[in-house]
């Protein structure tokens, strides 16, 4: 009767490949497509502070590995006003964004116009026509969607082999 050795490794080893996968390989993968989908969006936006501002970060739920592309930072808060637009609008100072200003400064603003534009005092209200919509995250999704699961693919390919599973742990980012 042949002698089987070995087998507990086999086991052990079996046991943690989905682990190690998913650690070493598919959150690696997620983020390879998704640095494919931010580039073309940072090229796509019409802003330099908000091309500054796309990141791209993963995290693990559950048992899905969650790749994000998203605007954090200085000139975030830009972002939904270049991906959707806006409608026009009014525009008002009211007493409550007066709060903490000197007596002194509030004066001389009521005296010459709350809002400034250009340097120039215009009032306290303002009507703004709205700006027009400059979208740049969705299409770099639908533009790229075929190159960033091809980069994905080639991540896994060059870390999965006969030989075992390469490459570092990618750990948790925010």
């Amino acid at each position: 009767m042949p002698t089987v050795r070995g087998k507990r490794e086999v086991r052990s080893f079996i046991a943690k490949l989905p682990e190690e996968l998913a650690n070493r390989v598919l959150r690696g993968a997620a983020r390879a497509a998704a640095n494919v989908v931010a580039d073309e969006a940072k090229d796509r936006s019409i802003s330099d502070e908000v091309s500054a501002a796309i990141k791209v970060a993963t995290q693990r739920e559950a048992d899905r590995i969650i790749a994000k592309v998203q605007v954090k930072g200085l000139g975030a808060y830009i972002a939904p006003w270049l991906e959707y637009g806006t409608d026009p609008h009014f525009i008002s100072v009211d007493d409550s964004q007066r709060a903490g200003m000197s007596v002194g400064r509030v004066n001389r603003l009521a005296k010459e116009g709350s809002l400034v534009i250009n340097g120039q005092f215009v009032g306290s209200t303002v009507w703004h026509p709205g700006a027009q919509r400059h979208p740049f995250l969705r299409p770099a999704l639908d533009i790229k969607e075929a190159e960033a699961v091809t980069a994905a693919q080639h991540y896994i390919s060059t870390r999965v082999s006969k030989g075992g599973i390469t490459g570092k742990d990618e750990g948790d980012e925010a």
